[in-house]
């Protein structure tokens, strides 16, 4: 079924590539107000969260050229919008289960910046004590429950964590964000079948980058949403909508996450975006059409909303004092990562092995 509050169509076009995106709810006709059903205060709230995701990320970048950060990692520079509002629309005893690509999820529940670029550079004061690395974060204290790199592996898990607050009657919502290709993997559907037949407070959000690692999407998939053109086979409402507005990602997370704490059951929802650079570090990112990027780059998510913010009647000067206050927390938190030790050999078998009692978690 199309989803009902569908209203607007944004096309966005390259020499090779189209993607159509309908939001998936109505702006308020008094959008033109600061005060109006999103306000004020939630609004610098998200454009505060999608810059800390941003020069966090950026700053992960750096370290990374410094060698301070070894291997690889999976940014999601461009996709801030999604995370954010999310973010700001969860409680604080919801889950959050993301892909390899999770930096900005697990920033955006409250992990401490420190812990996260900690963990990158392998440090003890790392969110798992420099031992997890960019691809398994995670901070449970936060409702963080991890960054899986199988893809696919997490929405059965985030089934899971769903059904146990709906067993426990916390009215905790699991929220499971993964990559366009992770629609072509079996247990995507396994997971939204078992979700809808036991109306599980899950939504699930595919962030349709427009690539599954190096591959169009579009070259290995019959439809053209992966994600929402599949919903009808589990009896989902199509919903499609624009990953790069934070205001309708906004909207869209709150009506479904309350629709689910309620008892109204899972959501799953196909936010459009793209990400700025490759698929990691060691992509260059050759294989995009020419001009691709310098069109998703005029929908730069942050370049928007501060637009927005400043066509709302929000002054410069208030914007200027969040991004300084960002970038001051991102300089702090670099140097707490950088005056961290490295972890001692003494901990190298610890959080690894399982004995069959809950003794190896300490």
């Amino acid at each position: 079924m199309e989803c009902t509050q569908c209203a607007s169509l944004i096309t966005l076009k390259s020499p090779d590539l189209k993607a159509n995106m309908t939001t998936a709810s109505k702006r308020p006709k008094s959008a033109a107000a600061a005060d109006d059903d999103i306000g004020r205060d939630i609004r610098l709230e998200l454009f505060r969260m999608q810059l800390e995701l941003r020069l966090c990320e950026k700053r992960a970048y750096d370290l990374f050229l410094q060698n301070l950060i070894k291997g690889t990692s999976h940014l999601s520079l461009g996709q801030e919008a999604i995370a954010a509002a999310f973010g700001v629309a969860m409680r604080p005893d919801d889950y959050t289960f993301c892909t390899y690509r999770g930096h900005a999820h697990t920033l955006a529940r409250g992990a401490s910046m420190s812990g996260v670029l900690g963990e990158l550079m392998g440090r003890e004061c790392g969110l798992l004590g420099g031992k997890g690395g960019s691809m398994h974060l995670t901070d449970v204290s936060k409702g963080a429950m991890g960054s899986y790199a199988i893809i696919g592996a997490h929405l059965p898990v985030a089934a899971g964590a769903a059904w146990s607050a709906q067993y426990r009657g916390t009215e905790q919502v699991s929220v499971c964000f993964f990559g366009d290709g992770t629609t072509n993997i079996g247990a995507f559907h396994e997971a939204l079948n078992f979700a809808v037949i036991w109306k599980l407070p899950v939504i699930f959000v595919c962030e349709n980058n427009l690539y599954m690692e190096y591959t169009p999407i579009s070259a290995v998939t019959a439809v053209e949403h992966p994600a929402a053109d599949r919903a009808a086979a589990y009896n989902l409402e199509k919903i499609v909508v624009d990953g790069n507005d934070a205001d309708e990602m906004y909207r869209t997370a709150t009506r479904y996450i309350e629709r689910a704490r309620k008892g109204g059951g899972p959501a799953l929802i196909e936010a459009m975006t793209y990400r700025h650079s490759g698929h990691s570090r060691a992509d260059p990112g050759k294989y995009r059409p020419e001009g691709e990027l310098e069109k998703w780059l005029e929908r730069d998510p942050i370049k928007i909303y501060r637009e927005r913010l400043l066509g709302l009647g929000i002054v410069e000067a208030t914007l200027k004092d969040i991004e300084d206050e960002v970038n001051q927390q991102v300089n702090e938190a670099t140097e707490t990562a950088k005056a961290s030790a490295l972890p001692s050999l003494d901990g190298i078998e610890q959080h690894v092995w399982a004995d069959g009692g809950a003794a190896w978690r300490n």
